[in-house]
C-alpha cells in the first residue's frame, strides 16, 4: 500500500511538473507557458544570477499591453515588484531595474553586479511596453565562429542574457546532425552518406544553409548523440521562459547520395566559393517527401514552436532566374513546411536580395515572394544598419519583416558599432508609411563580438519608441558598466562615441591578413585621436576600478585596437623603406611591427575571450578518443585560418586577434614575408607574390594540423601590463 501510495505520488509530481514547465522537447511545444511556470522560470534566472539577493523580489504576471509584451517594476513593503507577460518580460524587468537602480553592466566581456545588501526602492512605478513582437537573436553563422564548442553551462548563461535582454525569438539550430542521420538512415543512404555528409562543429550551419557537405567531418557518433541532447535542454529552458525558438526547415539541399538512391529525381548543383551540394528541385515529388520525413523526425526530436528557418540560395544563385520557377520554388517550400505543420510560418534571411542583387531583381524576389502567403513568412533584413533591403523591395512586398543589424563578419574584432545609426534610422523606419508590415528588432552578428557597448544598446531600444539623447545614454553606460560614475570614465566613453562607436564596421588590423606586396605606394594611415584620448582617460580610472571585470576587459580592448592601428602605421613605413630601398629604415621597421605584435599578445594573454588556447581546449573537450580530439582541433584551427583548403579564398576571413594565434602564426607569417623581401633588397629583384602565396599557404595549412598547447587561462595583470604599453608608445603616438 505504502509503495502504491509513493508510485502515485511520484506520478502526481510528473505531472505537475508537465503542467509547470510544458511538453518536454520531444513532441509538441507548450504555445504559452502557464503564468505559474513563468514565475519559476524567471525566479531561475534570479536564482542564477544574484542568489542573495532573490528573497527580495516578489514576480507576478499581468496580461499583455494590447497584444504586446509589458513589464512593470515598483517597491511594496521592502520588496522589489517584478511583473510580466511571460517569463522574458519578467527578467526583462528585473534587468531595467539593476541596470538603472543599482546601475550594473551584464555582458558576456565582464559582469558588474556590484550591489549593497539591502536594494535599493523604486521611487515610482515603471511600465514599459515593447513596440516589437518579434525580438530575434542570432545568425547561423554565430554557431560556426562562436558558440560551435559550447556546453550547456555557457549556454545557460547565454539563454538568461538573452531573456534579461528581451529577446524572444532566438534562432535554435544545435544538434540537427542527429536529426539528419535519422532521416538518411531511414532512407538507407548508407553510413558512409552520413559520414560525408555532415560537416565538422563549426562548418555545420553553413551545412544547414546549403552550403557544403562534409568538410571538417565526419562527426563522431559521441558528437551527434551529446548535441542531440544539448539541443533539448536549449529549448525546454527558452521554452520555459516564453521564448518562441526558431528551429531547422527544409530547404531542399540534400546528400550527395541522394543521386544513387534516387537516379530518376531532378537535382541541381550550387556552388558556394569552393563547394558543391546538391538541391532536388522544387516540382520534383522527392522535395516534399524528403522534406516531410525531416520536418517530422525533427518535430519527433525536439518538437516545435511552429517557426522554421530556411535559407535556400543564402549566397548562391539558383539554377534558373525564370520568376515562374522561382515563384514554384516558393510555393513548395511553404507547402511543404505546411504540409508537416499546418502552422509553420517560414524565416528567411534577407541577405540574398543584397548578396546577391544582381541575381534578384524585382521580377524575381517578387515573384519568389509572391509563392508564399503573407502570414506564412517572416523576413529579417540583416543589414539595416548599413544597406536596407526593405527600401529596395516595397518592405518585403508585404511580409512581415524584422529590422535587424549584422555588426561582424566572421566574429573579426575591431572598436566599432553604428550607435547614432541605430538611434536614427531603427525610429525611423518604425514611423516610415513605407515600412509595410515593420514587425521586429533583432541582431544577427556573425559571432557574439567584442562590442558589448552596442548590444547593450540595441537591446534597450526592444523596450523603447523613440530615440535617447545618444550623449546621456553613453555617460549613464559608463556608470553602470563600472559600477560608478567617473569623470575619466565617462570622457573615454565619450571619446568613443565620437570615433570608433560613431561608424559600421572598422577595417581588419593589417597583421591578420595574409602578407602580400604591392608597388603601390603605401597609403598614409594614422591613429585616431579620440581613440587615443579614450585610451588615456580609461587608464587614468585605474587606481578606481584595478579590480573591475568590465574595466579589465574594456582596458584591454582598447589597448588592443590602438597597438593594431599603430601596427598599420608602421607597415606603411617598411613598405615605404622598401621602395626606397633603404634598407636600415626597413629592418627597423620590420622589427617594431614584430614588437608591436609581441606586446599585443601580452596584453591579450590577461582576458580569456582573447585566447586561443580557450578556442582548442573547448574544442578538444569534446572528443572522447585522442582522434578525435585531434579532428576538433584542426577544425578549431582551420577555421579561424585558412577556413577551407591551402587554397581557400576564405582564408582569414575569421580571422581573430588571440593571444597564441598572434605569437604562433600572425608574427611568424609575417616573419617570413618580411625575410623574403629583405632576401630581395639587395639585388632589387622583383617580389614573386604567386611564389611566397604558395609557400606560406603550405606554411599554414601544416599549422592547422598541429597540437602545440597553449594556454587557457589568462595570465598576467590588464591594467599594470595596459598602463605599461601606454607609457611606451604614448610619445610616437602623440598621446
Amino acid at each position: 500500500m505504502l509503495k502504491r501510495r509513493k508510485t502515485l505520488l511520484n506520478s502526481f509530481i510528473v505531472i505537475t511538473l508537465l503542467l509547470v514547465f510544458g511538453a518536454n522537447a520531444q513532441g509538441e511545444a507548450r504555445d504559452n507557458p502557464s503564468p505559474e511556470s513563468s514565475v519559476i522560470a524567471a525566479q531561475g534566472v534570479i536564482q542564477r544570477l544574484i542568489p542573495a539577493h532573490a528573497k527580495q523580489f516578489d514576480l507576478a504576471v499581468i496580461s499583455p499591453d494590447d497584444g504586446r509584451d509589458v513589464f512593470e517594476i515598483e517597491s511594496r513593503e521592502g520588496n522589489i515588484i517584478l511583473r510580466g507577460n511571460n517569463g522574458v518580460s519578467l527578467c526583462s524587468a528585473l534587468h531595467w531595474y539593476l541596470r538603472y537602480n543599482c546601475h550594473t553592466n551584464i555582458s558576456w566581456n565582464g559582469i558588474q553586479l556590484d550591489l549593497p545588501e539591502t536594494l535599493p526602492a523604486v521611487p515610482q512605478k515603471i511600465r514599459q511596453v515593447s513596440p516589437h513582437r518579434y525580438r530575434y537573436f542570432f545568425n547561423y553563422c554565430c554557431f560556426g565562429y562562436s558558440l560551435p564548442w559550447w556546453d550547456w553551462e555557457q549556454w545557460e548563461f547565454m539563454i538568461d542574457w538573452m531573456a534579461l535582454n528581451g529577446i524572444n525569438m532566438p534562432l535554435a539550430v544545435t544538434g540537427q546532425e542527429a536529426t539528419w542521420q535519422k532521416v538518411m538512415r531511414q532512407l538507407d543512404l548508407g553510413e558512409d552518406a552520413v559520414r560525408q555528409f555532415l560537416a565538422g562543429p563549426p562548418y555545420l550551419p553553413f551545412g544547414w544553409m546549403g552550403c557544403l557537405d562534409g568538410w571538417g567531418g565526419p562527426l563522431p557518433q559521441n558528437w551527434i548523440d551529446r548535441h542531440e541532447e544539448l539541443q533539448r535542454k536549449i529549448l525546454a529552458r527558452e521554452r520555459e521562459l516564453g521564448m518562441t525558438p526558431v528551429i531547422q526547415g527544409f530547404t531542399g539541399h540534400v546528400p550527395a547520395a541522394i543521386r544513387k538512391k534516387f537516379p530518376d529525381a531532378k537535382l541541381h548543383k550550387i556552388q558556394w566559393i569552393e563547394w558543391n551540394t546538391l538541391f532536388i528541385d522544387p516540382l520534383d515529388p522527392l522535395f516534399r517527401q524528403i522534406g516531410k520525413l525531416f520536418l517530422d523526425q525533427q518535430r519527433q526530436d525536439f518538437g516545435t514552436d511552429h517557426l522554421y528557418a530556411a535559407d535556400t540560395f543564402i549566397e548562391m544563385s539558383p539554377p534558373s532566374n525564370d520568376p515562374a520557377f522561382l515563384n514554384n520554388m516558393g510555393k513548395s517550400l511553404i507547402s511543404t513546411l505546411t504540409e508537416a505543420d499546418p502552422d509553420a510560418i517560414w524565416v528567411m534571411q534577407g541577405w540574398i536580395f543584397y548578396n546577391n542583387a544582381k541575381f534578384w531583381q524585382p521580377p524575381q524576389s517578387k515573384a519568389f515572394l509572391a509563392g508564399v502567403p503573407d502570414d506564412r513568412m517572416i523576413l529579417l533584413d540583416l543589414y539595416c544598419d548599413v544597406a536596407p533591403v526593405w527600401k529596395k523591395t516595397e518592405a518585403f512586398y508585404g511580409k512581415p519583416w524584422i529590422w535587424c543589424i549584422l555588426q561582424n563578419f566572421g566574429n573579426t574584432i575591431s572598436l566599432s558599432g553604428p550607435l547614432p545609426r541605430i538611434n536614427e534610422e531603427l525610429f525611423q523606419s518604425m514611423s516610415d508609411p513605407a515600412r509595410g508590415k515593420l514587425s521586429g528588432i533583432g541582431m544577427i552578428q556573425e559571432g557574439l563580438d567584442y562590442n558589448p557597448v552596442v548590444f547593450e544598446f540595441m537591446t534597450e531600444m526592444t523596450w523603447r519608441d523613440k530615440p535617447v539623447d545618444l550623449s546621456r545614454w553613453i555617460a549613464d553606460y559608463a556608470t553602470r558598466r563600472y559600477g560608478q560614475p567617473l569623470d575619466s570614465a565617462q570622457k573615454a566613453w565619450e571619446f568613443m562615441q565620437n570615433s570608433v562607436y560613431d561608424k559600421t564596421h572598422s577595417p581588419n588590423s593589417i597583421y591578420t591578413s595574409r602578407p602580400q606586396y604591392s608597388n603601390d605606394p603605401p597609403k598614409p594611415v594614422s591613429v585616431s585621436g579620440d581613440l587615443l584620448s579614450a585610451w588615456e582617460q580609461l587608464l587614468l580610472c585605474a587606481d578606481a576600478l584595478q579590480k573591475s571585470d568590465t574595466y579589465r576587459f574594456d582596458v584591454v580592448n582598447v589597448t588592443r585596437q590602438v597597438l593594431s592601428d599603430f601596427a598599420r602605421i608602421i607597415y606603411t613605413q617598411s613598405m615605404t623603406a622598401y621602395q626606397k630601398n633603404d634598407v636600415k629604415q626597413f629592418k627597423k621597421s620590420c622589427q617594431r611591427f614584430l614588437e608591436i605584435l609581441d606586446d599585443l599578445d601580452e596584453v591579450l594573454a590577461t582576458r580569456q575571450e582573447f585566447l586561443l588556447g580557450k578556442w582548442i581546449a573547448d574544442a578538444r573537450r569534446w572528443g572522447t578518443t585522442e582522434t578525435d580530439q585531434q579532428l576538433f582541433e584542426w577544425n578549431a584551427r582551420n577555421v579561424i585560418t585558412l577556413w577551407g583548403d591551402a587554397k581557400s579564398a576564405l582564408h582569414d576571413y575569421a580571422r581573430k586577434e588571440w593571444s597564441g594565434l598572434i605569437s604562433e602564426f600572425y608574427r611568424n607569417r609575417w616573419k617570413l614575408f618580411f625575410d623574403q623581401l629583405e632576401q630581395s633588397l639587395p639585388e632589387r629583384k622583383d617580389f614573386d607574390n604567386d611564389a611566397f602565396t604558395q609557400m606560406i599557404q603550405m606554411w599554414e595549412n601544416a599549422w592547422t594540423r598541429r597540437h602545440d598547447s597553449y594556454p587557457d587561462q589568462p595570465s598576467g595583470d590588464s591594467v599594470d601590463i595596459a598602463i605599461r604599453l601606454f607609457k611606451k608608445y604614448r610619445s610616437e603616438l602623440g598621446a
